[in-house]
């Protein structure tokens, strides 16, 4: 194929990418909104049964919320409805579908210019998106996380709607700057951790909404929010991702002050994506290291997290166009 073959496919991709998470998103906000849980659940608990596994392998205990809803076809079916395991497996077939669509998207994307994916605000946000859903579906497979679908595929249909209406860029050249191996080193590493970022921010805005609703005794009405996890495990959920990401957050600018010498002829230079990206970094690190020293958990520790994504975000977007700098994204 040409690469003006490549670059028409991978804009075909992207519009199957869109509406197979637009599909997700319907069925996990149906699942969320309407699935039932197992009665035997809701009569009689067993802890036991239902756990969030930790990072560590350790298993910790969760509300009944978390038990996975594929034992809650069964419930339904003995009642003679309609089992609710097919909202759920149609959400994860189309996200997985998604996922492919929109990882051809890139490797299109990237053969046709013969140079890594990411060189301009399309393809940053498009791999950013990419990224985010990622880390849902390790979540989902890891900690049984599918309440978190209808948010994140949200997220990630508007990342992807901004990147192809106001941020489309024809496949080109990058600049001189950006003609680097350090580019699928470096950004590939801030795109990561962005990913992972945007999936902890999700579980902290539910673990705000959750405890909430906990203190007010409305959690178990019946509405979306009975049908997600504790707040205690939200909360826990967040940090796990959160540990995940940091680390490499910070390798990411410690590789790109390496990258700013060799292009540039310093470390350090004050541009206002690099003091972003370490204010962003010191106020993850803020809120890691209260909670491991302060013992901070719950409400405090969920502002500091959010305050620290919205700095995230203005990285991304505030700096790249509200101020000028070195970096080819401003």
């Amino acid at each position: 194929m040409s690469d003006a073959d490549l670059a028409n496919l991978s804009d075909k991709l992207m519009l199957t990418t869109v509406v197979m998470y637009v599909v997700a998103l319907a069925a996990y906000a149906v699942d969320l909104g309407f699935g039932r849980r197992r009665a035997a659940a809701e009569a009689t608990e067993k802890p036991e049964a239902k756990v969030l596994v930790g990072a560590s392998g350790a298993a910790t205990a969760a509300t009944g919320e978390t038990a996975d809803e594929d034992e809650d076809a069964a419930g339904d079916a003995a009642e003679g409805e309609r089992p609710q395991v097919d909202w759920v497996r149609l959400a994860i077939f189309m996200s997985v579908l998604g996922w492919a669509a929109h990882l051809g998207v890139m490797v299109s994307r990237g053969l046709a210019a013969s140079r890594w994916p990411w060189g301009n605000m399309y393809e940053f946000l498009t791999a950013i998106a990419f990224a985010a859903v990622t880390a849902f579906l390790f979540v989902m497979y890891r900690y049984r996380a599918r309440f978190l679908g209808a948010f994140v595929m949200l997220a990630a249909v508007i990342a992807l709607g901004v990147a192809n209406i106001w941020l489309y860029d024809s496949v080109g050249p990058v600049t001189p700057a950006l003609n680097s191996y350090w580019i699928a080193i470096h950004v590939s590493a801030a795109i990561v951790a962005t990913g992972a970022f945007t999936v902890a921010g999700a579980a902290t805005i539910l673990y705000l909404l959750k405890a909430r609703a906990e203190s007010r005794g409305t959690a178990a009405d019946g509405g979306v929010l009975s049908r997600i996890p504790s707040a205690e495990s939200l909360d826990r959920l967040a940090m796990r991702v959160t540990m995940f990401a940091f680390p490499i957050w910070t390798a990411a600018i410690v590789m790109g002050a390496i990258w700013a010498d060799q292009a540039w002829g310093r470390y350090w230079g004050w541009d206002p994506k690099e003091v972003w990206s370490f204010v962003t970094w010191i106020i993850y690190a803020a809120y890691l290291h209260a909670r491991a020293t302060a013992g901070w958990k719950g409400r405090k520790a969920a502002v500091l997290s959010l305050i620290a994504f919205a700095a995230l975000m203005f990285n991304f977007f505030g700096v790249n166009y509200m101020f000028s700098g070195l970096h080819s994204y401003a």
